[in-house]
């Protein structure tokens, strides 16, 4: 198995790839769009929501944690969630400009 040679790229390029990742999961999107649809910090349990096994939202929510896109308080037994705007917004403006470079198509490229 080889290993992941990260130290060859720039800091942005580990970045926007780790983003990406972590955001390259269906189950992390319906999370995500889940908590935005509340418009507010979620307590309820995602388990009945979205249909998974407690063991794998909670992977997921310690996924999208650790890129900071969520945020969790602890409130008695419960653990309430909420988009993290901040970085939220910092992503979008990442995934932007990703996206907004400019692209020449080649005469190679059918």
């Amino acid at each position: 198995m080889g290993l992941t040679r990260s130290e060859i790229f720039n800091e942005e390029q580990n970045r926007l790839a780790s983003r990406f990742k972590v955001l390259g999961h269906p189950a992390r999107i319906a999370i995500l769009q889940h908590i935005i649809d509340q418009k507010t910090c979620i307590c309820n349990d995602l388990v009945e929501e979205l249909g998974l096994a407690q063991a794998t939202i909670s992977q997921h929510l310690k996924e999208l944690k650790q890129i900071g896109i969520i945020q969790g308080t602890i409130e008695g037994k419960s653990v309430c969630y909420c988009v993290e705007e901040t970085i939220w917004k910092e992503i979008q403006t990442e995934f932007n400009a990703f996206f907004d470079q400019k692209v020449k198509v080649s005469s190679c490229c059918p």
